[in-house]
């Protein structure tokens, strides 16, 4: 049985907040690929973009999600609804993790506080989208709405 709403009416709207989630995080991979062009890849200088802390793998890896998104979310039919959860799970493990090493040479994202704020408000945004955004037969909508209010 599915724990998550089944063809929530604002569906469309989480899909398109998805997408500008993929969005940000490939406009901010590109400024950052700009901002820090010439630098080591794994960086730890005072390189930002949008305030954020970043060096060239960190801007490579936000291309790679914010297209992973984009994807998806053009997809649909549930395949966005499982990127969205794993991705957002990967990157609250990837926020604290930068949270815990900050101001060490773990730090291999060249991370500032303000960056880990953005990393998990957008892993929460994400996984929120996941969660509300499943598409389903109107079999699998009924029993979702018989089992909500048996709870």
């Amino acid at each position: 049985m599915a724990h998550t709403p089944v063809n929530h009416p604002a569906r469309p709207i989480y899909r398109a907040i998805g997408g500008l989630v993929g969005l940000y995080f490939v406009v901010f991979g590109v400024l950052g690929v700009i901002a820090s062009a010439g630098n080591d890849f794994f960086a730890q200088d005072d390189t930002k973009v949008l305030g954020q802390g970043t060096n060239l793998g960190y801007s490579a890896l936000t291309i790679l999600l914010g297209v992973l998104i984009l994807a998806g979310t053009a997809i649909g039919r549930n395949i966005d609804v499982a990127i969205n959860q794993w991705l957002a799970y990967a990157l609250l493990v990837l926020g604290l993790a930068e949270l815990a090493f900050l101001q060490t040479d773990a730090n291999i994202f060249n991370f500032t506080i303000v960056t880990v704020i953005v990393v998990l408000t957008l892993a929460l945004v994400l996984l929120m989208v996941g969660m509300y955004g499943k598409v389903g037969s109107e079999d699998e909508q009924e029993a979702w709405q018989k089992a909500r209010l048996v709870l």
